[in-house]
């Protein structure tokens, strides 16, 4: 009987035991799944941000790049002011990741987060000066100029030499033909002078641009010579004459307007800019954020599972 009573007793203990041992397995396994869920939820979280800060450069780049090209201070502007907006999201979930990192990260993920941030700090310098540099336009506006205003007083000035070597052409006075070929030269220098200031407005060397300038200032002197030679001819007070000096007059001073733009350079600065060191920086940037993105997949979630090698 005491030997039943013992057995039963040892067979208690037994099961107790077992039960226990079944609930701490069962409370390990527990904390094991929560804490994998949890791994699970951070590496998500952690991939969510490198994904939107890649999205946000892309978008940024891509906006500053349409304020290079927009043919308006408007639509510059308006496009510059998007690529700042999601160059700041950009920062925003740089800063959200870093603290995520601090905590739950590895160190090679916070020194790959800190090659992201010297390469995005180079982004926003261009930007900095590309995107002002996007928003004024000086070359499109002095080509407006030049093919607009210029070329319409270039037009009334022509128009009106013409006129002269018509009149002196029918004429039999002896200095017809030196007026006509005083009239022939003015319009031929000043139509040169005008063909020159286009490859300026395009032009980003300073060598290049003080050689066409010299080349404007050298016919320049010569229409000048050959309007004041007319004017010796035909006298100042000929009303076609007069037409033509002022037209060139005109001319002149939107010359110097336009030169003054094409020196900014603004457009085609901007778009240098944009080509070379923002495209180099941008790409920096992501390759960066391609190398986080794996270390963070490759994290294994639990102490026991291998790391994921790519």
């Amino acid at each position: 009987m005491k030997m039943q009573e013992s057995l039963q007793r040892v067979l208690q203990i037994a099961g107790g035991t077992v039960l226990v041992l079944v609930l701490a397995l069962l409370a390990i396994h527990y904390r094991q799944e929560h804490g994998i869920a949890a791994r699970a939820a951070l590496r998500a979280t952690r991939l969510d941000r490198v994904d939107r800060m890649r999205t946000a450069l892309l978008a940024s780049s891509d906006a500053e790049k349409s304020a290079v090209i927009a043919t308006t201070d408007e639509a510059s502007q308006g496009f510059a002011e998007q690529s700042r907006a999601a160059s700041a999201v950009v920062e925003a979930k740089r800063n959200e990741l870093a603290k995520l990192l601090e905590t739950g990260g590895t160190g090679v993920e916070r020194d790959l987060l800190a090659r992201f941030s010297q390469a995005f700090a180079e982004c926003q310098r261009i930007d900095r000066e590309l995107l002002e540099l996007s928003v004024k336009n000086t070359n499109l506006k002095a080509y407006d100029l030049d093919f607009g205003p210029a070329a319409e007083a270039l037009a009334r000035m022509d128009a009106a030499l013409s006129h002269i070597m018509k009149d002196l052409a029918i004429s039999a006075e002896p200095k017809a033909r030196e007026g006509m070929r005083l009239a022939a030269g003015a319009q031929s220098g000043a139509w040169r002078i005008q063909a020159l200031l286009p490859p300026h407005i395009f032009e980003d060397g300073e060598p290049h641009m003080g050689e066409l300038e010299g080349r404007m200032a050298k016919e320049d002197r010569g229409v000048r010579e050959d309007l004041e030679g007319l004017a010796g001819l035909l006298g100042s007070g000929n009303p076609q004459l007069a037409t033509a000096r002022g037209a060139y007059a005109q001319f002149t001073e939107l010359r110097a307007r336009i030169l003054e733009l094409s020196r900014q350079n603004t457009n085609v600065r901007s778009l240098v800019l944009s080509l070379n060191q923002k495209r180099q920086a941008v790409r920096a940037g992501l390759d960066e954020l391609d190398a986080l993105e794996s270390a963070i997949r490759d994290e294994p979630l639990s102490e026991t599972e291998p790391e994921n090698p790519r």
